[in-house]
């Protein structure tokens, strides 16, 4: 049993995800293969292949990828979404978005121009996500 919940731990699968606490501010880019929950604040682009949620106190100023995402605080940036979108009712989105659906809660701010696709679109999140780059590469 521990073997597999490992291995599910490795994989994402098994509901597990990433958490960003409020009251947490990371500056960089973020890339993760499973879902991503933030409450906190990202100032750089976010790379999710699972699923996005944007807490009603979550901030991005910067790009977000990913196959689905939620909406509940701000983002300001572009995002590209492979699946579907949700903006709640408390979402302030500033920037261009390309979906294949979208969903938009009353009392949702949108504020940008907005692409969609049809289901035949062969762009995937594999093709978005930007190549692993080694940490010592570039740096100075």
């Amino acid at each position: 049993m521990l073997k597999s919940k490992q291995n599910d731990e490795q994989t994402g699968n098994g509901g597990i995800f990433n958490v960003l606490a409020g009251g947490t501010v990371i500056t960089g880019s973020i890339v993760t293969e499973s879902d991503f929950r933030l409450d906190g604040r990202i100032e750089g682009d976010i790379h999710c292949k699972g699923k996005i949620v944007i807490g009603p106190k979550g901030c991005i100023l910067g790009n977000v990828i990913s196959e689905n995402a939620e909406v509940l605080g701000s983002v300001e940036g572009t995002i590209r979404i492979t699946e579907k979108l949700v903006l709640k009712s408390t979402a302030q989105v500033k920037g261009d978005i390309f979906i294949q659906i979208l969903e938009i809660e009353p009392g949702a701010n949108f504020n940008g121009g907005c692409t969609m696709s049809g289901k035949n679109s062969t762009e995937t999140t594999d093709k978005l996500l930007p190549p692993r780059i080694h940490p010592a590469v570039g740096t100075k």
